[in-house]
């Protein structure tokens, strides 16, 4: 009987949706984190007469097909990459993002990864680095000298130097941008991998057109919206008890005809 595996693709497909709902919520607080959706599409059909075939009795076209369908199965799980609320922190190491863009850090391996986590501090010799000790790229190093670090939303970081507030230009920060920003591969930790299906970063300054501008002391926020995600996280469950209960009201089909059997 069709009906137990085609409801059985649909419970599989709700329990992913689920998953995904369930670690949207869990990163509700996560700094930089962008909401994923579960993506599905129909299986293939089980086609007994297709449409358009001629009637056996005479040359009349027949409107319509004798197909069934097989289930769903999902295609993708995407990242939505909408801007999240900026929220002020008052730390003048927190960088927030404005817009399209991700800042560059060196990963274990030397390669560059990309984040949209603009929490940021100095490690022993100055630098500024992630808190997970990840090289912010490009490389900037703060004076021990330095009283305070002013980044203006163009990306250029001053040391304010002294009692007399000379500022020092430390450097100038890039961000890049994707064709495809789903395309990015999640590596955990606010990190993110250049894939094929990304393309290759385009740099460019903050600021610049099509480019997030930067925003000092602020931290960008998750952008899940819980009122959204519990919705979803209805919807999702009714789904799946509706899956059930098609197999159940099969199995029960299935258990008459064997009974008529006997």
């Amino acid at each position: 009987m069709r009906a137990l595996s085609i409801a059985a693709t649909g419970m599989s497909a709700q329990q992913t949706n689920v998953e995904v709902i369930a670690n949207n919520v869990a990163n509700i607080n996560t700094t930089g984190f962008k909401r994923s959706s579960a993506e599905f599409a129909d299986l293939l059909y089980q086609t007994d007469r297709p449409a358009g075939t001629l009637a056996r009795d005479d040359d009349t076209i027949i409107p319509e097909g004798n197909t069934i369908g097989l289930g769903v199965r999902t295609v993708a799980i995407r990242n939505l990459s909408a801007q999240g609320p900026l929220t002020s922190t008052g730390n003048h190491y927190d960088l927030a993002l404005n817009g399209r863009g991700y800042f560059q850090v060196q990963g274990e391996n030397n390669e560059i990864l990309y984040t949209r986590d603009g929490a940021f501090n100095r490690n022993s010799t100055g630098q500024l680095i992630t808190l997970d000790g990840n090289l912010v790229i490009p490389n900037i190093t703060v004076p021990a000298a330095a009283t305070d670090v002013v980044v203006n939303a163009a990306g250029q970081v001053y040391a304010v130097m002294g009692t007399t507030g000379t500022q020092q230009l430390l450097g100038q920060l890039n961000i890049a941008n994707f064709a495809n920003e789903t395309g990015l591969a999640p590596l955990g930790g606010n990190l993110f991998q250049e894939t094929q299906a990304s393309g290759p970063p385009n740099l460019g300054n903050p600021g610049d057109q099509g480019f997030a501008t930067i925003q000092q002391g602020y931290l960008e926020s998750s952008n899940v919206d819980p009122v959204k995600e519990i919705t979803s996280l209805i919807s999702a469950q009714r789904a799946y008890e509706m899956n059930s209960k098609v197999i159940s009201a099969a199995d029960d089909m299935y258990n008459v005809i064997t009974k008529d059997i006997r």
